[in-house]
């Protein structure tokens, strides 16, 4: 239990450093700085970088609520899967962070037995599932790290490189691959996603 309570701070601290620096910044030896202790100390409870990192991940996840949820399981799985981008984007890197890990923790594993369980309760075998969950984080995922990686001016650099010539199909879509938002493209590929689920 201790190690867990210390294992916590630790997460904490380094979410802190995340925010202010990027993931980058993030190492074992930063968080002991940040906390004042030795290098050792952080190194017992967490062991290595990796482990810190998937530590952080469920710290993040843990922000996804699972209160006050829709009761059509359908409408559930989109909303969580709204919770889910929401607890990524409250976080600098957060994406980039959780994407890079496969995190067994208490908040990861509650919140893909809501995915998983709304998706059965809408009638989906086990296999379908189980994949269906998969597709909505890998693409919530996906998007949300460009999301949070993406220069101001991606529109301007597609607008730049495309041309009829070479490019003629994407010349017709480019108003459409550069433009609106990444909540836009969220909610229609999530749609997408859902159709799977039902209506």
């Amino acid at each position: 239990m201790a190690n867990t309570r210390r294992q916590g701070e630790i997460a904490t601290t380094a979410l802190e450093l995340l925010d202010e620096r990027g993931a980058d910044a993030v190492s074992l030896r930063a968080v002991a700085e940040r906390m004042g202790v030795r290098l050792n100390t952080v190194s017992w409870h967490v062991k290595t970088k990796a482990r810190l990192l998937e530590l952080m991940a469920d710290a993040i996840v843990a922000r996804v609520s699972l209160e006050d949820l829709p009761p059509d399981p359908a409408e559930r799985f989109r909303e969580v899967a709204h919770r889910y981008r929401r607890a990524l984007l409250g976080f600098r890197d957060g994406a980039r962070v959780v994407a890079g890990t496969y995190p067994a923790g208490e908040h990861t594993l509650r919140t893909a037995e809501a995915v998983v369980g709304a998706l059965l309760e809408c009638g989906l075998d086990e296999r379908e599932a189980a994949w269906t969950a998969w597709t909505a984080v890998y693409f919530t995922l996906g998007l949300t790290q460009e999301e949070q990686g993406a220069p101001t001016s991606m529109g301007d650099v597609l607008r730049t490189a495309v041309t009829p010539e070479a490019y003629p199909a994407l010349t017709r879509t480019l108003g459409h691959l550069a433009g609106g938002t990444f909540e836009e493209r969220f909610a229609f590929g999530l749609d997408l996603i859902s159709r799977r689920a039902g209506p």
